[in-house]
């Protein structure tokens, strides 16, 4: 059976049960346990599917963001840890991009106390918690507005940041793995990719809780960014992959 057959049998063995054990795929399809795993590689790094702890299962499929507060609500601790590490790269004097986020957001409030910079920002919750909590310039994107994530998306936000030239940016996601960043909205694949093209340096804020799902549009390839600051739960399949691929 040469590999693109395998791999189509494995994603036909994951929609009949939600994990399958490595031990299982090596007696179902009659190879090794290298092979088994040169596979599963292959279709993770594609998106299809996550490594789990001695198994896979398919990759969950993001068809709808949740709402700002919602958001909110979930890994806050992740997000203020990842915050605190974001925070030591910034600079007093750096033109800064916060993404639209809720772990961006928490970025903003360690900015607000402590930093004089500049903010670029598309989410309205972060750029009126500047407005009331900083004193440091801030430039919103203005766009396309996304009510339930309270931000900009869309073609007028991306002609706007490509005016910038941003020293430092941090960009969220609600869906990543090796291939990159993901979105259920088409208006924030431009923006993204906006904002990687103009920063000096481009980093991916996101708690691990969702690595491993994809969404329907594909933004930013995972080499595009400069490094990653994300929680300790992340699987060692993960990171290495993420290694290999020159990330930090």
């Amino acid at each position: 059976m040469i590999p693109v057959e395998r791999h189509r049998s494995i994603l036909a063995l994951l929609k009949e049960q939600e994990v399958i054990s490595i031990n299982e795929l090596t007696e179902r399809l009659q190879v090794s346990h290298m092979t088994i795993r040169r596979d599963i590689s292959k279709l993770e790094t594609d998106g299809r599917v996550l490594s789990v702890t001695g198994g896979v299962q398919l990759a969950q499929t993001l068809h709808d963001e949740l709402s700002h507060e919602d958001k909110a609500l979930q890994n806050h601790d992740e997000k203020e840890r990842i915050s605190q590490t974001a925070y030591q790269l910034i600079e007093d004097g750096m033109m800064v991009y916060l993404d639209a986020g809720t772990t961006t957001l928490e970025i903003a409030k360690l900015v607000a106390e402590n930093l004089k910079i500049t903010v670029v920002t598309n989410d309205f919750v972060i750029a009126n918690y500047l407005i009331s909590y900083s004193n440091c310039p801030v430039y919103h994107t203005g766009g396309k507005i996304d009510r339930e994530n309270k931000s900009c998306v869309g073609a007028k936000a991306a002609q706007t940041i490509k005016e910038f030239n941003i020293d430092l940016a941090f960009i969220s996601t609600s869906s990543w793995n090796q291939r990159g960043i993901s979105t259920p909205m088409e208006d924030k694949v431009v923006v993204k990719r906006a904002i990687c093209n103009v920063s000096k340096t481009s980093c991916l804020v996101s708690d691990s809780s969702k690595y491993g799902k994809i969404a329907p549009f594909h933004a930013v390839d995972i080499e595009q960014f400069d490094l990653i600051i994300t929680d300790s739960q992340l699987s060692q399949h993960a990171l290495d992959g993420l290694t290999q691929k020159g990330l930090n």
